[in-house]
């Protein structure tokens, strides 16, 4: 079961919602890479990795890191400024500067 967040800027209000369990995917006779979500239990049995939802602290981008092909670094601008966006909480918000996320009380969702 995943459950998902909402995290929103205290001064901005700028927000970004996150899965805890990412998206993970498997490969399909084809090559080409397939997520599953639940409630999919035979695709999630065959999943072999992991694109994690990420976001730059420095230009606000937002990009997917592959489990099994990790980055350390924002492909948009370089920065190693980087974190998975299911942990935004207390982050400076990049979009105003000044605001740090935190958790949403209102937004609670369970799959």
């Amino acid at each position: 079961m995943a459950q998902s967040k909402r995290f929103e800027c205290d001064n901005c209000s700028f927000a970004i919602e996150a899965w805890s369990d990412g998206n993970p995917y498997y490969i399909d006779e084809s090559g080409k890479k397939q997520h599953a979500y639940h409630p999919d239990h035979e695709g999630l049995a065959r999943c072999i990795g992991n694109d994690l939802p990420h976001f730059c602290l420095s230009c606000a981008e937002e990009f997917n890191v592959d489990s099994l092909s990790p980055i350390s670094s924002c492909p948009a601008c370089h920065s190693n400024e980087i974190v998975a966006c299911y942990e935004l909480s207390q982050q400076k918000c990049p979009k105003c500067g000044t605001g740090k996320f935190a958790d949403d009380p209102n937004f609670f969702v369970i799959s």
